[in-house]
């Protein structure tokens, strides 16, 4: 849900106070900690597949099936940890735009609209076309 016109204002408002405040700390909150956060958890992701490996292989030695799917559990799960935290990684380009402040933002809403509003005439265009053709 988009901010209002006033609720933008005072964001803006905010943001520049933060950044007369305590300038430091306004660019440390930029979205790094995302950033980093979902790097960290990638790494995690891999160092458990390569224990399921691990464990996959340990199974299969010891001719204990549990033990190796249970390792084939790991290295699933752990695949699929690092796929969505590769994909929520932001990139470098869109944290820089996420933190040009409510300019960007306004924006991509005004693009989401326009977006909206072609579909909506698509979508009348088709209505009509429909009733008149019958």
């Amino acid at each position: 849900m988009p901010l209002s016109e006033h609720e933008q204002r005072m964001l803006e408002q905010m943001e520049r106070a933060l950044y007369a405040e305590d300038p430091k700390f306004a660019t440390a909150l930029e979205g790094s900690g995302l950033r980093t956060y979902t790097r960290r958890r990638v790494y995690q992701a891999v160092a458990g597949f390569l224990v399921g490996i691990a464990l996959l292989m340990a199974g299969m030695v010891a001719q204990q099936v549990w033990l190796s799917v249970v390792g084939f559990l790991v290295m699933l799960g752990c695949a699929v940890l690092a796929v969505t935290g590769w994909r929520k990684a932001p990139k470098p380009g869109e944290q820089q735009a996420a933190g040009a402040g409510p300019q960007a933002a306004r924006r991509q809403v005004r693009q989401k609209r326009s977006m909206m509003d072609r579909i909506d005439e698509r979508w009348q265009r088709r209505r009509d076309e429909q009733q008149g053709g019958q």
